[in-house]
């Protein structure tokens, strides 16, 4: 990097930092002030401009506070009592902000479960919380009933907007509810440490957890955001991402609340929908993850792509492999990166467009922001450890894990780490005595590097990375080799056990355009990659299974492995005595798992 774009750097994250730090230090020192305190002033500051909007209906500021006065009377009828747990699940829609923020000015707390949830696993993340109340939006009535069976009694269910057999009506219930401001003495006492919500983690790679969010957080993440995103109250944001996660939710929406700015809000991401939605809602801003982008790169010309008035994108997991095709076919002014999780108290920001990066920690940052890459042992899936016991940091450019120093600081309240609903997953996010006896650290559980001059990349997740013929290999790098070759618009990378070999082999899953060229792509696979890093069988699919938040899911894909007799999905192998890939049929899988094959 040259003298003056090093230069260009640091005032691009001494700005943003400023910005940042300028919007959340208020939190931290006002611990009696939380978002239903703020949500009063904002409608009292901004009355009649427009708060929420979507396809049907329309909020200004005033009528969302109001509508949140009417869950919080709700809420306080139903006998919810501070601390108490009521489980939503509705699509997004208006009444999800204004529900979770009644919720709260009541003293509850709401868990927000994914909608895409069913059976045991949707029955797992209702249980763990221990909800006295359960709110179900009707169209997903059926679906919540498949985990019926195991669920814990005890909880009230109300179903919204239409009936659900045996259920009360929620909808009837607040449309009978005042929506003046609530007396100083029916509101319960809240401080920024209590609970606000709980927040699950995605499930990519086990059974979801519900994370604590506290008040704090929630101003932190909102404030945080605002501030780096540097919102005004012209800005529109344009919001597809699920309300049930973080990124949606707060992130986004409750971020531009904050600002005075306007949301708008999708049901769901619809890649055909996306740019008439941006240049008829005048969305100057845009959340995003990085698989969304893919799929608008992936999507063909929309007359509308160019039209729009947005000066930033901003999310997290935009890959270098697609990211300057995303920035200049869109004409996208800039590219706002960031690292965080739900949970977690490692946060990187990419103020200055560093193609690639997820964000940098100056070294004038480096003590308020206290983060370490370790090295990491790939058998044992934890951080290597040196002859005094202690974790050993990564020199530059070197693969790790990245972890986070815990702090019960009162003056670094981003530095804590409030756990999940559930006290075991808690303890397996805490890594102890890593530099000192005593210190705490959270475990990211995400492998990453960092240069010299401290920016960080993103290598892969713990558990995605596995070892072949003596090598690591990283999914994601392997990931982004294969989807730049032609036809090619999604490739999922995980590793498959072989009978009798050790470690896993590679295994992509693709979805492909009609025209993509097998013979092609192996030219390009053996040009691109190592050998240890290529795949050894390819799955072709329709389409590619993802969570809520569009992250890619392994459990079944590696769970059904490359058997013909299983899979309905093309399956391929790359023989070493062909040098090509060619087909998987029961006999040629016979051959494989029987050894007489060795790759």
């Amino acid at each position: 990097m040259g003298f003056i774009n090093r230069i260009t750097s640091e005032i691009a994250y001494l700005r943003g930092a400023l910005r940042t730090l300028r919007k959340v230090t208020p939190a931290a020192k006002n611990k009696n002030r939380t978002f239903p305190d703020i949500a009063d002033e904002l409608a009292e500051r901004f009355a009649d401009r427009p708060a929420l909007l979507s396809e049907t209906e329309r909020w200004t500021f005033r009528q969302y506070n109001e509508r949140a006065n009417q869950y919080a009377r709700w809420a306080l009828s139903a006998g919810i009592k501070k601390g108490d747990c009521v489980a939503l699940m509705m699509p997004n829609r208006l009444d999800y902000m204004a529900a979770w923020l009644g919720i709260a000015r009541a003293g509850g707390v709401t868990a927000c479960l994914n909608t895409h949830l069913r059976g045991p696993v949707l029955a797992n993340c209702v249980n763990i919380v221990e909800p006295k109340h359960v709110i179900v939006d009707a169209a997903l009535g059926d679906a919540f009933r498949t985990g019926e069976k195991q669920l814990n009694p005890g909880p009230q269910y109300w179903a919204f907007d239409g009936p659900v057999s045996d259920w009360q009506r929620l909808d009837t219930v607040l449309a009978e509810m005042d929506t003046g401001n609530l007396a100083d003495g029916e509101k319960p006492k809240l401080t920024t440490a209590d609970r606000c919500l709980f927040i699950y983690t995605s499930g990519t790679t086990g059974m979801p957890k519900a994370a604590n969010i506290n008040h704090y957080r929630v101003l932190a993440i909102s404030f945080g955001f605002h501030g780096a995103m540097d919102m005004k109250p012209e800005d529109r944001i344009y919001v597809c991402l699920p309300l049930y996660h973080t990124t949606g939710s707060c992130v986004a929406s409750a971020a531009a609340l904050t600002a005075g700015a306007s949301v708008v809000i999708r049901e769901r991401f619809s890649a055909s929908q996306f740019w008439d939605d941006v240049v008829d809602f005048e969305c100057t801003i845009f959340q995003y993850i990085g698989e969304l982008c893919r799929y608008l790169v992936n999507s063909p010309t929309h007359p509308k792509e160019n039209r729009h008035k947005l000066r930033l994108a901003c999310g997290n997991g935009l890959r270098p492999d697609i990211w300057l095709d995303f920035k200049n076919r869109f004409h996208i002014p800039k590219i706002l990166e960031w690292y965080a999780s739900t949970e977690g108290n490692a946060v990187f920001f990419n103020f200055d467009g560093k193609v690639g990066s997820v964000g940098r920690i100056p070294k004038w940052a480096e003590k308020r922001f206290v983060t370490e890459v370790v090295r990491f042992d790939y058998d044992t899936e934890e951080p290597m450890r040196g002859p005094d016991g202690f974790c050993i940091k990564c020199d530059p450019n070197e693969v790790g894990e990245v972890i986070s120093e815990i702090l019960d600081d009162p003056s670094k309240p981003s530095q804590r780490f409030e756990g999940y609903a559930d006290e075991k997953a808690t303890k397996k996010k805490i890594l102890r005595d890593v530099f000192k006896k005593g210190d705490m650290w959270f475990r990211t559980g995400d492998l990453m590097k960092k240069d010299a001059l401290g920016y960080v990349y993103f290598i892969d997740r713990i558990g995605d990375t596995f070892r072949w013929k003596g090598e690591n290999v990283a999914t994601s790098e392997v990931s982004e080799a294969l989807t730049v070759y032609p036809g090619v618009k999604e490739a999922n990378v995980f590793g498959v056990t072989i009978p009798g070999t050790e470690g896993r082999a590679g295994m992509v899953s693709l979805v492909v355009e009609e025209d993509f060229d097998l013979s092609g792509f192996y030219a390009h696979v053996t040009k691109q990659l190592p050998r240890y890093a290529r795949p050894i069988f390819v799955r072709v699919q329709q389409a590619m299974d993802v969570t809520g938040t569009f992250k890619q899911r392994k459990i079944d894909l590696v769970r059904e492995g490359f058997d013909p007799d299983e899979i309905d999905d093309p399956l391929y192998v790359l023989h070493p005595d062909k040098e090509a890939y060619v087909p998987i049929d029961s006999e040629l899988y016979g051959v494989i798992t029987s050894g007489q094959i060795r790759f």
